[in-house]
C-alpha cells in the first residue's frame, strides 16, 4: 500500500513539476510550489487510480487528471489556513502558505492553482476527445466551486459553536471532501462516456469514501498529536466546529465509521477482484495516523 502510494505521488510531483517549468515565470511561482509540493500523501490520486483500473484507464491518463485534482486539494488547503477560515499555521509539518509569505500572496498563489488544475484539464496532452474534456471540466468545476468545497468550507465556519443535526453535519462534510473524492470516482467513467445512472452511482460511492476521509480526519484532530499528524490537533473542539464527534462522541463516530466503510466494500463487491486496491484504501484511510 505504501509503496503504491509513494509511486503515485511521486509521478503526480514529477509531473506538475514539468508543467509548471513550461509555464511562464511569475512571482506567484514559488508560493504555489511551496503549497503544492507539501508532502501530502495524494490520496484523492491513489482513489483516482484505484477506480480507474476498475475501468483499465491508461495510468499516464490518471496521472495526469490526478495532478489537476491535487492542484484543487492544494488551493483548498492554502485557503482554509488563512486568518479568515480556520486560522491554521502550520500544515503538513511546516509553515502554512499565509505564514510564510503573507496572507495577499498566499490567496493568490491558491487562486493560481485552482485556475492551473483546468489548464491541465484542456491540455493537449491530455489523450481524450474535446467532449470529455469539457464534462471533467463541468464536473470539476462543480466539486470545487459553492455546491462543493467552498460551500462545504462556508457551512463549517457558519456551524461553530452551534447545535447542528446529523444531517446538516452530514451535508457540510460531504461538500467539504467528499464531492472531491466523488470527482476521483467519476473520472473513470466520464473518460469511457457511461450512461448518467451509472456515473451517479460512482458519485455517490465518491461521496461516502470522502465522508470516510474526514470522519477519518476528525478522528485524528481529536486524538491524535502535532507529531504524527503534522499539523496542530485539539483544534475542531477548540474552535466549536460541528463533527459527528461533537454530535455523537468519539466511541459511537469510530463506529459510525466501521459502518461507512462496510456500505461502502458492499457496493464494491460487484467488481470483485478488480475493486481490491480501493478497498485497501479505504481500510489505509480509516486507520491512518496523519
Amino acid at each position: 500500500m505504501q509503496s503504491s502510494l509513494n509511486k503515485i505521488a511521486k509521478d503526480t510531483d514529477s509531473f506538475l513539476k514539468g508543467f509548471i517549468k513550461k509555464q511562464k515565470k511569475s512571482e506567484l511561482i514559488v508560493p504555489m510550489k511551496y503549497g503544492l509540493f507539501s508532502g501530502g500523501k495524494k490520496v484523492r490520486s491513489k482513489i483516482l487510480i484505484d477506480a480507474g483500473s476498475i475501468f483499465k484507464i491508461d495510468y499516464k491518463t490518471l496521472i495526469m487528471i490526478g495532478s489537476a485534482i491535487e492542484c484543487i486539494h492544494a488551493y483548498s488547503l492554502i485557503h482554509d489556513d488563512l486568518p479568515c477560515m480556520d486560522n491554521d499555521t502550520i500544515r503538513r509539518g511546516k509553515q502554512s502558505t499565509h505564514i510564510k509569505f503573507g496572507e495577499s500572496t498566499a490567496v493568490l498563489a491558491g487562486n493560481s492553482l485552482l485556475t492551473m488544475a483546468f489548464e491541465i484539464l484542456t491540455h493537449k496532452d491530455l489523450n481524450t476527445s474535446q467532449a470529455v474534456k469539457v464534462n471533467l471540466v463541468n464536473k470539476l468545476s462543480e466539486c470545487a466551486g459553492h455546491i462543493g468545497i467552498a460551500g462545504g468550507q462556508y457551512l463549517d465556519l457558519s456551524y461553530e459553536h452551534k447545535k447542528v443535526s446529523k444531517k446538516r453535519i452530514l451535508e457540510m462534510e460531504i461538500k467539504k471532501t467528499g464531492k472531491l473524492f466523488s470527482f476521483c470516482c467519476v473520472v473513470p467513467l466520464i473518460l469511457k462516456k457511461r450512461n448518467k445512472s451509472e456515473i451517479k452511482k460512482f458519485e455517490n460511492l465518491g461521496s461516502d469514501i470522502g465522508l470516510l476521509f474526514q470522519v477519518a480526519d476528525d478522528l485524528i484532530d481529536h486524538k491524535g498529536s502535532l507529531l504524527t499528524a503534522g499539523k496542530k490537533t485539539g483544534k475542531d473542539k477548540k474552535k466549536g466546529k460541528a463533527t459527528l464527534i461533537s454530535l455523537l462522541g468519539h466511541k459511537n463516530t469510530i463506529k459510525y465509521a466501521n459502518k461507512l466503510i462496510l456500505k461502502i466494500n458492499n457496493k464494491l463487491k460487484k467488481y470483485g477482484s478488480k475493486s481490491k486496491d480501493l478497498s485497501e484504501t479505504l481500510n489505509y484511510i480509516l486507520n491512518r495516523n496523519k
